[in-house]
């Protein structure tokens, strides 16, 4: 990844211009970030998934080994390359949906996404295999998360080095994924507001969501935006700073701050700096937390609980992702064995994979 940056002359603040910044508005028209399988392909996947299924592979402990793939293999290899190092994300597209079980989609998801990295937990239950459904729960509440309701999401990360998302059912309207180029959002911040860019290095208060491990308190406190290195790393969920402002500890956000919160929000949106998707059954998204913001628009459930909005979500940890600040490990999340963000995983929770909410 060229990894050229240089500081603004007149505020002393990095502008970066490398793979990671990007716009919308040129990405829409030369969609080489959606990769469509062949034919080949597309076989080599379902062999890999009825191999699995007959071996009766664990979902929660699957490997590179537990899902061999031939030339599909190598281009994944060239598709985690650019998610981790280059632009940040790809859409893979094309994979047959139709006649496979919730199973058999569930193993493809799962061992494609073993080609990026380790599954890790996803909150306090201990899921490997996540799933992005409305659950009928009240986002007002603090302890409640976006992607277990219908609402509109804004622009945030997740806790590991990669998301994937994969549908297996679209809503009856709305759902359209959005995302954007953190990195373009920074300089973009810098060009316009470097009074506010400045504040998004400085150190904020999140909740945990109740999910704290023994010994740590119910919210962390990291900057949303820091250099390391030649790259811009971001951890910004808008939402996990407003619910902290109810923990006894937390100081009231300055006027500043929140200004700060909605110019990231507003410049991610923005149609120049947004690229949107739409989600067809089968296609899987891989964004790299640390350089993309992802958001989602609200959206409308069929009636028949059969015919809801369903995607299947993995977080990642990638041993041969981009360096990070020790904060990632340290407070805001725990360390894989490789030395990764961990996810939120909690002592004594047995990690699970199931096929449907709980």
């Amino acid at each position: 990844m060229s990894t050229e940056f240089a500081c603004d002359q007149e505020t002393g603040l990095p502008v970066f211009q490398n793979e990671q910044c990007w716009y919308g508005r040129d990405l829409q028209q030369s969609p080489e970030w959606v990769y469509e399988l062949s034919g080949r392909e597309q076989l080599e996947v379902r062999d890999a998934v009825a191999n699995a299924i007959e071996r009766n592979v664990d979902l929660v402990s699957m490997t590179t080994a537990d899902f061999a793939l031939g030339s599909f293999g190598v281009r994944l290899v060239e598709i985690g390359r650019e998610i981790k190092h280059g632009r940040g994300f790809a859409l893979i597209r094309g994979l047959n949906t139709l006649g496979l079980t919730l199973q058999e989609q569930a193993c493809a998801f799962r061992g494609i996404g073993a080609h990026f990295g380790e599954a890790v937990s996803q909150n306090a239950k201990g899921h490997v295999l996540g799933h992005v459904a409305n659950l009928g729960l009240d986002y007002s509440d603090p302890t409640t998360r976006g992607y277990q309701t219908p609402a509109e999401l804004r622009f945030h990360t997740d806790a590991a080095d990669i998301v994937g998302l994969m549908c297996i059912q679209r809503a009856r309207s709305g759902g359209l994924s959005r995302i954007a180029s953190s990195t373009t959002v920074w300089n973009e911040a810098v060009r316009h507001r470097p009074d506010l860019a400045a504040e998004l290095t400085k150190t904020y208060c999140f909740t945990r969501w109740g999910e704290e491990r023994p010994g740590q308190r119910p919210f962390f406190q990291i900057p949303p935006f820091r250099q390391h290195r030649e790259r811009m790393v971001a951890v910004f969920i808008a939402g996990a700073i407003e619910k902290a402002q109810a923990l006894p500890g937390v100081a009231p956000l300055t006027r500043q701050q929140r200004e700060a919160i909605a110019l990231v929000n507003e410049l991610a949106g923005d149609d120049e700096i947004r690229l949107d998707m739409e989600f067809r059954p089968g296609d899987m998204q891989f964004l790299l937390n640390h350089g993309i913001l992802h958001a989602r628009t609200a959206y409308e459930d069929f009636p028949e609980p059969d015919k809801r909005r369903h995607l299947l979500r993995l977080w990642l940890a990638c041993p041969d992702g981009p360096a990070l600040p020790d904060y990632m490990t340290t407070e805001f999340q725990g360390r894989t064995a490789s030395g990764r963000p961990d996810g939120i995983h909690l002592p004594g929770v047995e990690l699970k994979a199931n096929l449907f909410p709980d």
